[in-house]
């Protein structure tokens, strides 16, 4: 039943208020027949302002996650946390409905509008930004690296291949941070799916460039692309020479000519992985004399090349180098922390940075993670840390 003008009155008159104080429109709230069965049909999501106006200009935010993840949301360019937030106050859901400064600007009389709820809750999602979580990129992409175009497995069509489409639907993280990732895995699209080479069929790729430049009294700092294609392109396909290129240097162009400048520092790093692969710990001095003399003549290791590669055992005797790669442990911070203790009981702030830099957010320090989830102490003059849990 609607109310009438007398009965608004008499309810004021018994709360004690005062008509007069009040604007003359009031609204009087009432469920409609269906908003009872229909509340959990709609949700209240909180944006900020930056994603509101995205949304109010057409683009697209996508909530992404299989059944046993928890859920995110993504806009082109970043990922949030999507969590729930109770309230003690019920949300009502009224379309149509006006506000008192909307009330304020119009000619109103003292007169009753009977508004209808569409629906209620009691809780709304929250966003907070979060890493992209692209641990999984690399799995499903390593399940089948491409060997070169004569392998036996590029003849077997049961092997799994991923689109872009494919990628978006299953990886927890924005277009964009999907796409950069794809980069700094040195991934490149064959045949329109996404692909990482396999590392020794990518080392091969690379001796054969070394070994042209070095034939070809190249520098390493201006590596021609047309001639290097027409020399290397009846042993490869020119575009995985050229992609080799692109993981290992720097494209630029002079006097309209395409060249390269390749990295000493990856070409080191490439190697030194090449030849701890095959060992689970290697003598230190020995494998820096191995390693020197197995890089092209005139670049120079160091290990600084190698961190977040490997690490130096400095307490053993002889001193090891054992590969521990950043992108093989967990992506979850206290996992991390927990793997990265289990494995050595102390850390200088120096050995540990490389491998919890990337779990840092926009606005967090190294120093910040390590004293959330870190003691330190000092051994023997240097600032170590350890674990503020037990590890098993």
């Amino acid at each position: 039943m609607k109310r009438t003008r007398e009965e608004v009155d008499a309810t004021l008159q018994i709360a004690k208020l005062k008509a007069a104080e009040l604007l003359p429109v009031v609204h009087c709230l009432g469920f409609g027949p269906g908003a009872g069965a229909a509340v959990g049909d709609s949700c209240l999501l909180e944006l900020e302002p930056a994603l509101c106006q995205q949304l109010e200009a057409g683009h697209s935010l996508v909530i992404r996650g299989d059944k046993d993840e928890q859920a995110v949301l993504c806009s082109k360019d970043k990922t949030y946390d999507l969590r729930i937030a109770d309230t003690s106050n019920m949300l009502l859901f009224i379309p149509g409905c006006k506000t008192p400064d909307q009330l304020k600007m119009e000619e109103t009389h003292c007169n009753i509008i009977h508004t209808e709820i569409f629906d209620f809750s009691n809780n709304y999602w929250e966003l907070r930004r979060c890493r992209p979580k692209l641990k999984k990129l690399k799995k499903l992409l390593m399940e089948n690296t491409y060997e070169g175009p004569d392998s036996q497995k590029e003849k077997d069509s049961n092997h799994s291949k991923y689109t872009t489409e494919d990628l978006l639907d299953q990886i927890q993280a924005s277009e964009e941070e999907i796409m950069t990732q794809l980069q700094v895995l040195n991934a490149c699209e064959i045949e329109g799916y996404w692909r990482i080479l396999d590392f020794d069929y990518e080392m091969k790729l690379l001796n054969h460039v070394t070994q042209l430049v070095d034939s070809e009294s190249w520098s390493f700092d201006k590596v021609p692309l047309n001639p290097c294609l027409q020399e290397l392109g009846p042993l490869e396909p020119e575009e995985m020479i050229e992609h080799c290129l692109k993981c290992y240097g720097k494209k630029y162009i002079e006097e309209g000519e395409v060249y390269f400048e390749l990295s000493a520092d990856k070409i080191c790093r490439a190697t030194a992985q090449m030849l701890l692969q095959n060992a689970v710990k290697f003598n230190l001095a020995e494998f820096q004399e191995v390693w020197q003399q197995s890089v092209p003549e005139g670049m120079i290791t160091s290990l600084d090349q190698l961190k977040g590669l490997a690490l130096v055992d400095r307490h053993s005797r002889p001193e090891i180098i054992f590969l521990l790669k950043v992108d093989d442990l967990p992506e979850d911070n206290q996992e991390r922390f927990n793997s990265l203790f289990s494995l050595r009981e102390k850390w200088t702030e120096e050995d540990i940075a490389p491998y919890i830099q990337d779990l840092c957010g926009e606005k967090q320090t190294i120093g910040a993670l390590l004293t959330k989830y870190s003691r330190s102490s000092i051994q023997n003059g240097v600032k170590v840390y350890n674990s503020r849990r037990p590890i098993s």
